[in-house]
């Protein structure tokens, strides 16, 4: 295509545009002009493929089916509105390829309203986008089936099987505005796993009712196992009351780990602004820490120092220390993987930045096919697969010693 472009005549469009004003984009912009010509081009090629003989071909004379004028059909595209021409056939039978029968767009702008939603735009605004950068009129109706295409892709995600074994589940919970007779927060409960293979994996979405429970979360662990997930060696939650004892009816092996980066937020919640980076700060020396007694020695001094201004800290860490030191017995590498902030943080930060932008949502079915479509767009294969560490392989050998060959296990 690059060799078949004269360079010439680029130019001398590109001077022609100029001189008569006429602009890139827009209505009846140079692009604009191209892609209709171009696909009306292609149309009539298509044609002669279909019949059998050129346009004006002698050959076509008394030949049965030949040409039948055109039909005007207006078409959304990544350029704007283009109005085409298609040839038609006396028979009917004529069902061109690039521009299908009844298709309104023309590839990429069904991508871009996929896009527009996962990251969060209402209808509304999708439909105000479109019209301002692509001088196109889409209804909130067409949106609406746009994006309902993807449910039917969210059902075999969520139900889809799951690896025998993970190294470390993380599970968590956000909460959206449903608006059903009247706004309310509803948990949607999110599970991102590491795989043996050093990947990332979300393995689902569920809708709650009321506020987070451990008995909802027994429920999703029940689902995660019956779909295959039959043995985890940690699983890294908040402090939430009777979690792991859910936890522990799934997988009676599995370490709970309490989640270092909600046990700091939480603790900041309590704290002055002005004290969050020394908190912080004097808060790693306990989570850091080579061993269980190191640990306390460190959270002695942070005490010493906070206890009277902010208790409540104090009895924050108190109160889940048995479910955060577990990853101080374990190596380096484990600890790593376990505390590691990067993958965690940017999905629930994409996660809430497309539930902030809506504010509310009508259904809890609209809440979850909003966040579907985030991670969608997080990963181009709508698994919700990435690659979690670059370090993986010592990590691995520390998981399957420290683990009894559990994870190498489910390898095979």
């Amino acid at each position: 295509m690059a060799e078949a472009l004269d360079p010439a005549l680029v130019a001398r469009l590109a001077a022609q545009a100029r001189t008569q004003g006429v602009q890139l984009l827009g209505r009846g912009g140079v692009l604009q002009q191209l892609t209709k010509r171009f696909l009306e081009a292609a149309l009539e090629a298509e044609m002669d493929d279909h019949l059998g003989y050129d346009k004006h071909d002698a050959a076509g004379r008394n030949g049965g089916n030949s040409r039948n004028g055109r039909r005007a059909k207006t078409l959304l595209t990544e350029v704007g509105p283009v109005d085409i021409a298609v040839p038609r056939d006396r028979e009917g039978s004529f069902t061109p390829t690039i521009v299908p029968k009844r298709s309104r767009r023309l590839g990429g702008i069904e991508d871009l309203v996929v896009s527009l939603s996962a990251k969060g735009l209402t209808h509304g605004e999708i439909c105000a986008h479109l019209a301002e950068v692509y001088g196109a009129e889409v209804s909130k109706d067409r949106i609406t089936t746009i994006t309902d295409r993807v449910m039917d892709g969210m059902g075999e995600w969520q139900n889809r099987p799951l690896d025998s074994v993970y190294p470390v589940i993380f599970i968590d919970c956000i909460h959206v505005k449903i608006r059903d007779g009247q706004v309310a927060n509803r948990p949607i409960y999110v599970a991102l796993a590491v795989t043996v293979d050093g990947g990332r994996d979300i393995l689902g979405l569920w809708a709650g009712d009321g506020g987070e429970g451990a008995k909802y979360w027994l429920r999703v662990l029940s689902e995660l196992k019956n779909r295959g997930a039959v043995d985890v060696c940690m699983v890294v939650c908040d402090g939430l009351k009777g979690l792991p004892d859910a936890i522990a009816e799934v997988w009676p092996q599995a370490v709970v780990q309490t989640c270092i980066v909600h046990l700091i937020r939480a603790s900041l919640r309590y704290a002055s602004k002005a004290d969050w980076g020394v908190i912080a700060k004097e808060l790693k020396p306990v989570y850091t820490a080579p061993s269980e007694s190191a640990a306390l020695d460190a959270f002695a001094e942070f005490s010493a120092k906070w206890e009277r201004k902010y208790p409540a800290i104090v009895r924050l860490w108190t109160n889940a220390w048995a479910e955060m030191v577990p990853f101080l017995a374990f190596d380096v590498e484990i600890r790593r993987i376990v505390c590691s902030t990067n993958a965690i943080e940017s999905l629930n930060a994409r996660l809430r930045r497309a539930v902030n932008a809506r504010g509310h949502f009508p259904t809890e079915q609209s809440a979850l096919k909003v966040l579907y479509l985030a991670i969608c767009s997080l990963d181009p294969t709508g698994r919700g697969r990435a690659r979690w560490s670059n370090r993986w392989k010592a990590a691995l050998n520390a998981f399957d010693i420290a683990f009894d060959g559990r994870v190498t296990a489910g390898r095979r």
